[in-house]
């Protein structure tokens, strides 16, 4: 679906189509974060079958962690030479701390962890299967624990395709983690705090940005978690961690069209498509989803049958 902010015109095509699309004077930013085997099956050295599944990565040792049941401070788990020690509880988060350092763990989830998919996905697939399907192809940095969805539209094909149109290709890093589709539960968005997450730009990427948006080159972030990273990165920040929350009337400062999939209701994510269409961004002013120009467009969207959340479709919003 592609949806025009200045003519507020809907229309549909097959994502393959992007090429006729883009061209010399657009650049187009893919987050190239690499989702890990998250999901850990466990036991608790006092007896019990525990599932972990890693959320943000706080030092060498220590994870934030959701955990099925929740786990008590000083609680101890133990997984084929993995053993891990509660800190404390944050709410519906523990905090763990492991007797592997990060790159360690890792290398021994590789072989013993699975693929972290949501809730509502139900796969039969083998496990090398799914690490293959839920990754993007340009995957390359790993740490995340949830896939940068929008990017599942591009092959490798697509990409050498926009290339030889002249399209430029960079790539950023944010570690996606599973509070990017924590659904808001306050009365308001202003009262809503958004988990951080860890991203890097490097300095080579940062200053051709800058110098394409200088020139009037558009900015096209794929996903919202480029369109999170380039904003941060709009204040003078090149990495660490972000917690940036983006709502009506947020100006953008560096993103001029954004490729994204459809999102759930009461999302952080919904809120940041929202505030791209709307003022100041666009000369209409936000007053509620239903009326606004991603409410038409996810009305026709669902009448005409579009697929939602991470394996569904895209919209291009321009």
């Amino acid at each position: 679906m592609i949806i025009n902010r200045k003519t507020d015109q809907i229309s549909e095509y097959v994502f393959r189509d992007i090429t006729n699309m883009l061209g010399k004077n657009d650049i187009l930013v893919l987050n190239k974060t690499k989702v890990f085997p998250a999901r850990l099956i466990s036991k608790k050295v006092t007896g019990g079958k525990v599932e972990i599944l890693l959320h943000k990565n706080l030092d060498t040792y220590t994870w934030e962690a959701l955990t099925r049941p929740g786990l008590k401070a000083e609680q101890k788990i133990v997984a084929d030479g993995i053993l891990a020690e509660t800190i404390k509880r944050d709410g519906e988060l523990s905090i763990l701390k492991f007797n592997l350092d990060r790159n360690k763990l890792i290398e021994k989830l590789q072989k013993i962890g699975l693929t972290p998919l949501p809730p509502y996905i139900h796969s039969n697939d083998s496990e090398k299967d799914l690490r293959h399907e839920y990754q993007t192809i340009y995957a390359k940095t790993v740490g995340s624990a949830a896939a940068p969805t929008a990017g599942f539209h591009f092959t490798k094909e697509l990409l050498e395709r926009l290339q030889k149109k002249g399209v430029q290709i960079e790539y950023i890093t944010l570690h996606v983690g599973l509070g990017t589709f924590a659904p808001v539960k306050t009365k308001t968005l202003e009262e809503f705090k958004i988990h951080e997450e860890e991203f890097f730009v490097d300095n080579k990427t940062i200053n051709t940005i800058k110098e394409a948006k200088s020139k009037g080159k558009r900015i096209i972030a794929v996903g919202t978690t480029s369109a999170r990273t380039l904003e941060t990165i709009a204040s003078g920040k090149p990495s660490g961690s972000t917690n940036l929350f983006i709502y009506p009337p947020y100006k953008f400062k560096i993103v001029d069209a954004l490729i994204t999939n459809f999102h759930l209701p009461e999302s952080t994510l919904l809120a940041l498509v929202s505030a791209f269409v709307s003022f100041p961004n666009t000369d209409t002013k936000f007053k509620d989803f239903g009326s606004s120009l991603m409410g038409k467009a996810y009305r026709k969207a669902i009448k005409n049958k579009f697929r939602f959340y991470s394996f569904g479709d895209a919209c291009l919003i321009i």
